[in-house]
């Protein structure tokens, strides 16, 4: 379970997160969305433990910088950087160590073989295109199969194949009881596939929807976003 409790993210006199409180329960796909600029990014890095924040973060009650949550946790960031002297391979071998990932071998193989990357396994770092590049994040990001998951508008630059696969690959890990919070601006991407849906606004939590509650409403998740970021705007705590 993935929980944030008043989570706070000051640039400066700029607050990009103000006081975010939210849950992803185990098993449970919840989808980040949000004008540009809504703290989207930001609350995801904050989450990851990439960024300073004030408020708490926990990974299945540790906290989120905590050895044993970075262990338990797998992220995709919305711009891959993989090492440039690290072959495909290597990669995979290095995030194995890292994380005492046992018998790694068969799972790095299937994961590369579905991202369609098994015929680059010597290709280095620094020669993959943009969309091999995300494939290998999420390989990487996959390989200790983790218990919570965090992507960064994940399907940019992918191709309609990595696209499929990586969608099965989260509905998988939802089967498993992992928690998974996906940031993204492409609405269409994850219409199948969400559970909840948290709008946020100007770097608040404006609105949060259950799957279930949208459609009992009768409206469709396109039609809460634009009622929210272009209506009434932040609903009352």
């Amino acid at each position: 379970m993935l929980e944030v409790y008043n989570l706070t993210k000051r640039y400066g006199k700029l607050t990009a997160n103000d006081d975010l409180n939210f849950r992803v329960e185990d098993g449970e796909i919840a989808v980040l969305c949000g004008p540009n600029g809504a703290g989207k990014s930001t609350a995801i890095k904050c989450i990851a433990g990439l960024l300073r924040f004030q408020g708490n973060i926990l990974f299945d009650a540790r906290p989120n910088k905590s050895l044993e949550a970075k262990r338990s946790f797998g992220y995709i960031p919305e711009l891959p950087a993989p090492i440039e002297t690290l072959t495909v391979e290597e990669h995979m071998e290095f995030v194995a160590r890292a994380y005492k990932v046992e018998n790694w071998k068969e799972r790095a193989d299937e994961l590369l073989v579905r991202m369609e990357m098994d015929d680059k396994r010597t290709k280095l770092g620094k020669e993959l295109s943009k969309g091999m590049q995300q494939k290998l994040s999420i390989c990487c990001a996959l390989l200790p199969s983790p218990k919570t998951v965090l992507l960064d508008e994940p399907l940019v630059g992918l191709d309609p194949h990595a696209i499929k696969e990586l969608k099965s690959m989260l509905l998988e890990l939802r089967d498993q009881g992992c928690s998974i919070l996906l940031s993204t601006h492409m609405l269409d991407s994850v219409r199948e596939f969400w559970d909840k849906v948290l709008i946020m606004m100007d770097g608040h939590i404006a609105a949060v929807r259950t799957r279930t509650e949208v459609e009992q409403s009768g409206e469709d998740l396109e039609q809460l976003f634009f009622s929210i970021t272009e209506g009434a705007g932040r609903e009352p705590a």
